[in-house]
């Protein structure tokens, strides 16, 4: 590597980003005296959405500070639990986490979802329109400056997003409150209200309902509850949400 340089340290979290950094914990990065600490960062394959506390010579600095030849970075993870200032706690997901979000509806935590690929502008321009977290496994629209807020999921496995996600923003938990398909909330309803949607066995084995106040979808405790009830279970066992 050519002209000036620093020495960026990145915590182990962030090794995934950064395949050459995973043998030592550190690399040499150029700089040039104009880019900022934050386009170094991002330049070395690390979404600031991922960024913690950026240290300089053990001073804590901004994303704007624009790096100098020979200073020492450190370059934290984001602390767990991650507090999402200025409102209501709730999050959009891309086409590629359609379970994810089914999951976190289930646990009636406020989830929108394009079940189509409407594109990263597209994307990015409603987290910041409905002020929600942009939860995806692609770097680059986390990398969009006009995000309102983002984080990377860093399995392919559901029950670990699911887990991933419980633990970094530790959400306000309301199971079987929300609609699966469409995010809407739940209400209470009769047989005679969902009576349309319901084939003969459920008609005369079920009389306990709740439909989306949405989309009309129903809701009755089917064939699959049990495992429902266990993705439920789960998430409320590891302690109190919110806060």
């Amino acid at each position: 590597m050519n002209g000036p340089e620093i020495h960026v340290e990145f915590s182990p979290e962030l090794h995934l980003f950064v395949p050459q950094a995973r043998r030592t914990g550190a690399v040499r990065a150029a700089t040039d005296g104009v880019s900022t600490l934050g386009h170094v960062v991002e330049s070395l394959g690390v979404p600031l959405t991922e960024v913690g506390a950026l240290l300089v010579d053990g001073r804590e600095v901004l994303p704007g500070h624009v790096p100098s030849a020979g200073e020492s970075v450190t370059v934290r993870a984001v602390e767990h639990p991650q507090k999402v200032p200025g409102a209501p706690l709730r999050f959009l997901l891309d086409v590629h986490l359609g379970t994810l979000a089914r999951r976190l509806r289930l646990l009636g935590v406020d989830t929108a979802y394009e079940s189509t690929d409407i594109g990263d502008p597209a994307l990015a321009a409603r987290s910041a329109a409905e002020k929600r977290v942009m939860l995806s496994r692609d770097r680059g629209l986390l990398r969009r400056r006009e995000l309102w807020a983002g984080a990377y999921v860093y399995s392919t496995r559901p029950d670990d997003q699911l887990q991933g996600v419980l633990d970094r923003f530790r959400p306000e938990l309301r199971p079987w409150t929300r609609c699966t398909a469409c995010n809407g909330l739940l209400r209470q309803a009769t047989k005679e209200e969902v009576a349309e949607q319901l084939k003969g066995g459920t008609q005369r084995s079920y009389d306990v309902f709740a439909q989306c106040s949405a989309c009309g979808r129903a809701y009755w405790k089917g064939a699959h509850h049990e495992q429902l009830e266990a993705i439920v279970e789960r998430a409320l066992s590891r302690g109190p949400q919110g806060g």
